[in-house]
């Protein structure tokens, strides 16, 4: 066969018909195959992947080296002290349920921040000081309680209610806030304890917003237990660090607590009362190795004259305090560079490829001095976890 073409152009044999189908197997073949290739290799990708296997190479603990802590403890009364992320440094006196004073007011505003959650930019709702509050004033005044001065029809913001709470210890604002956030101190008492029973309180009870009623007790540890979580209320570690406020009717009132501001100190309640002695439950924060830690404590029961025991209090609480922080060191648990791992992947036919995995950084662990095998929890994974 020949295929014509116009004048002056060369004439060109057409392919037999036999290579012209053997062109177009080769094409549906080449076309088979790699259409096949596509199937196969989309089935193994469609394969889920091996589960790595990971194995740690690091001990699980460390002996940080040093020896005990010597806190200072009072001679007198209950404490305790404990360092958030490393845990107690220790206790002194009996454990047993003891009058607490205003420290029970930690609990009146954890309840009322509970209940009436505030921002630590928002004021809050307000309340109105009652002709009744406002009558009873001067018998309280005659009673010598801690108080701010009211009167009847006042408008308190609940940001101004919980800084007369928790500054001047105002324990007529106490029942003020009782009375509002759940209509009466019955109600108001029965959330306290169910709060306390949640937190694990167990020698705790509370017979009065104010904790003036010497029935109101419980313990240093139990109150330590207030503390780690009052502290996580924003709006209440914000509170329990102010030095001074304004109420509206009283106006400038000031903190009991001097001690803030020193020693990282930043709350967080006194309490003082012939029956209870001077009281303190106090949190601070110190730096070390580029990570900030929270000391919590409490001191109870340190008694002597009137006007004496609240800075008997405070004077033992800064100085477990400045123990406490001296208490805490760094120390290198992992090296830049040092295998903390490995990871695996099986290959199949039995086989596992393994990669090491080692530390970018210096992780740095702090931690009691004389803590034996204190857990420092080191990662084999690709997430950051504290030492």
């Amino acid at each position: 066969m020949l295929t014509v073409t116009p004048a002056g152009q060369r004439v060109v044999p057409a392919p037999p018909a036999r290579w012209r189908r053997v062109v177009a197997v080769i094409v549906v073949a080449l076309v088979v195959l790699v259409g096949g290739a596509g199937v196969f290799v989309g089935v193994r990708l469609a394969r889920p992947l091996p589960v790595p296997q990971v194995q740690v190479t690091l001990p699980d603990t460390y002996t940080i080296p040093g020896t005990p802590p010597q806190l200072p403890w009072p001679g007198m009364g209950q404490a305790t002290v404990e360092v958030e992320g490393i845990g107690s440094l220790g206790s002194s006196g009996a454990v047993r349920p003891v009058p607490i004073a205003s420290v029970a007011k930690i609990m009146t505003a954890y309840v009322v921040l509970t209940d009436h959650p505030l921002g630590t930019d928002e004021d809050g709702p307000t309340m109105t000081v009652s002709a009744q509050e406002a009558a009873a004033y001067p018998a309280q005044v005659a009673a010598n309680l801690s108080l701010v001065k009211v009167s009847a029809g006042e408008v308190l913001t609940e940001r101004q209610a919980l800084q007369a709470l928790l500054l001047p210890s105002a324990d007529n604002v106490a029942q003020i806030l009782a009375r509002w956030d759940a209509g009466s101190a019955a109600a108001f008492l029965a959330r306290m304890n169910a709060a306390a029973a949640g937190i694990g309180m167990a020698d705790t009870r509370y017979t009065d917003p104010s904790g003036l009623d010497k029935a109101t007790v419980s313990t240093a540890a139990d109150q330590v237990k207030l503390a780690e979580r009052a502290m996580k209320v924003p709006a209440l570690a914000q509170l329990v660090a102010m030095s001074q406020a304004t109420i509206p009717v009283a106006g400038l009132v000031k903190n009991y607590n001097t001690l803030l501001g020193s020693d990282g100190i930043v709350g967080i309640k006194t309490g003082s009362t012939m029956a209870a002695g001077g009281c303190l439950v106090f949190a601070a924060r110190v730096a070390v190795g580029g990570r900030t830690f929270t000391i919590l404590g409490a001191v109870l029961g340190q008694a002597g004259p009137p006007n004496k025991i609240l800075p008997m209090v405070l004077a033992a609480s800064q100085k477990l305090v400045q123990a406490a922080a001296a208490a805490v060191g760094s120390y290198v648990a992992v090296r830049a560079g040092q295998q903390r791992g490995r990871r695996g992947r099986g290959r199949g036919a039995g086989r596992r490829r393994y990669q090491h995995l080692r530390c970018h950084h210096e992780r740095v662990a702090a931690a009691g001095t004389g803590r034996p095998g204190q857990a420092l929890m080191p990662a084999a994974d690709d997430s950051r976890r504290s030492v």
